[in-house]
């Protein structure tokens, strides 16, 4: 079964058992990875040449800008940073990554009104 079979009341989150918190992190580091895939790019810098300012490996470098759960945080921030991007850009990524409304509060609210 996969969800497409669920019916449309089902998402995708729900199929997976996802809570918002894990939603929340999981498009943070997604939009993290795009930020900094966008940022060495624009810098000109090979990944070899990223993981080598950071003391890190090309293959690491390529993993982070595919999007691989294995990645820290730090790395993610760490390479865009020495690809150039300002605090800024990494913060408005991590808040438009984070811009779905949270369904535990969404539901509470309707609780509230009913």
């Amino acid at each position: 079964m996969n969800v497409e079979d669920l019916g449309s009341e089902t998402t995708r989150a729900e199929f997976l058992g996802l809570t918002p918190e894990d939603e929340a992190l999981i498009a943070i580091r997604l939009a993290l990875h795009r930020k900094l895939k966008e940022a060495r790019a624009r810098s000109g810098l090979t990944q070899t040449a990223l993981a080598a300012s950071i003391g890190s490996s090309q293959s690491r470098i390529a993993k982070a800008e595919a999007g691989d759960p294995a990645v820290s945080f730090e790395l993610l921030i760490r390479a865009t940073i020495a690809s150039g991007a300002t605090a800024d850009e990494i913060g408005q990524a991590i808040t438009s990554g984070n811009s779905k409304p949270n369904r535990r509060n969404s539901r509470r609210k309707t609780l509230a009104l009913a």
